[in-house]
């Protein structure tokens, strides 16, 4: 194993942060809220924390030890263990790398309303007309990529300060939203939206829905907690820290929705999901409210925020093994790294512009890159590796690992049930699900 001269966070605050910072993303601020309301509200949520207990967290353990044990990339992580195993780790590099290459593109979204917001007082006039547009996107996604390039230069010391700050500000800039969304006249039907268990049934759609939020939130299948959990010191609780993580994570999903639904209601407007609540349902909201203009720069910044420092996590993962496998100096493979990502996302960037006519079995390009990451990509990372640790290698190692410098892993005969039997059982009901959706998608 390699562990010289390697990479630490500085303290565990910092970790703590960063960590956070990778799981709290767009997906936390849109679409939890969204499947909360539209799936049963208070229900929805007892079940969703139950699977971040039963799936998110034991994989999230088991993610973050194989990091710190082997003090390596994903890639080398796995091959240190077993090499027959490594195909794993490569998996949990390349779903970072495609991902990385749309959601760039989104986060160059969000810099054009923060701009507009900043210039103008107002956000672009037209959203569909923006990103149909052959030049904004492709200019705005490059911008965001070179901030995620700039923070990532600087490695673990410069992820750690820059979580330091976005963080504490982004549930900062979170509570100033809800005050004053919760303080509308109408409000209250938004928190009904979102809360009560009256909106709608939970079905087992909902469920499913449910589990791969858990998954896909946490950053699990994507090599992110593996590459940080390397980075982390010999005497810190990882259990622990995990749940102190998903805690954050959660709470942040929580507040959004509490922040963005008493407002769409208040006035009047149609809750819609993802891009369209975003840049289309929102800025209206914001145009109604006394001090619109603000509470939206301030809105748009705190989602800069979160995209930025998933992005960061997304960089690290693929630079952590160019830079240790093919041995480039760490700053070469940053900004190598980060061009060739950034050329992969102009076609996703235009995907809704020149490339709107451009579809791979129906979907738009930027579409079909969220389809094999999401479907493919990252539930056969996870799946792959509850097996492997569960019943090939053994779960045995791992926990004498976790239990060093006499932490007690109070929980570790639940954590073997759910590596083994459970974890394994429900990201492949996500995986089926993912297909099927996608079977009907194509066959219309």
């Amino acid at each position: 194993m390699n562990t010289n001269s390697r990479s630490q966070w500085a303290t565990k605050l910092g970790f703590i942060l960063a960590t956070a910072g990778a799981a709290i993303g767009l997906g936390n601020l849109w679409k939890f809220p969204y499947l909360m309301g539209r799936n049963g509200g208070f229900a929805f949520l007892i079940v969703y924390l139950i699977f971040i207990v039963v799936l998110g967290l034991p994989v999230m353990i088991t993610e973050m030890s194989i990091g710190r044990l082997t003090q390596q990339n994903p890639v080398n992580a796995y091959k240190t263990i077993n090499k027959k195993a490594t195909f794993i780790g490569v998996i949990s590099v390349l779903a970072p790398f495609l991902i990385l290459s749309y959601y760039s593109v989104v986060g160059g979204w969000i810099l054009k309303y923060i701009v507009s917001y900043a210039a103008n007082l107002a956000a672009p006039a037209d959203f569909g007309a923006y990103i149909a547009d052959p030049v904004q996107p492709v200019a705005w996604h490059i911008v965001f990529m070179l901030c995620t390039m700039f923070i990532c230069y600087f490695g673990t010391k410069g992820i750690e300060k820059a979580s330091r700050v976005m963080m504490p500000a982004l549930f900062v800039l979170l509570i100033v939203i809800i005050i004053r969304s919760v303080t509308l006249p109408g409000a209250m039907e938004g928190l009904k939206f979102v809360f009560s268990p009256g909106n709608s049934r939970l079905t087992f759609k909902g469920a499913t829905e449910a589990m791969g939020q858990v998954f896909y939130s946490l950053s699990l299948g994507m090599g992110i907690t593996i590459t940080y959990g390397s980075y982390l010191k010999k005497d810190e609780n990882i259990p622990k820290n995990c749940a102190t993580v998903a805690m954050l994570d959660t709470m942040a999903a929580l507040l959004a929705g509490i922040a963005i639904f008493p407002a769409v209601f208040a006035l009047g407007m149609e809750p819609a999901q993802g891009p369209s609540l975003i840049f289309g349902t929102l800025p209206g909201v914001f145009e109604r409210m006394l001090g619109g203009p603000i509470f939206a720069l301030m809105f748009f910044i705190l989602m800069f925020f979160a995209a930025l420092t998933s992005s960061i996590a997304l960089l690290e993962c693929v630079v952590s093994y160019v830079h240790e496998n093919w041995h480039w100096n760490r700053k070469v493979a940053v900004f190598t790294v980060g061009a060739v990502i950034t050329i992969l996302g102009v076609p996703s960037a235009m995907s809704f512009g020149p490339l709107a006519d451009f579809t791979i079995l129906g979907y738009s390009f930027f579409d079909f890159m969220g389809v094999i990451t999401d479907n493919l990509l990252m539930p056969l990372a996870g799946l792959t590796m509850c097996i492997f640790v569960g019943w090939f290698w053994g779960p045995g190692q791992l926990i004498a690992h976790i239990e060093g410098n006499g932490i007690k892993f109070k929980l570790k005969k639940a954590w073997i049930w759910s590596i083994r039997i459970i974890a394994p059982l429900m990201v492949l009901s996500i995986m089926i699900t993912g297909f099927i959706n996608v079977y009907r998608f194509i066959t219309g």
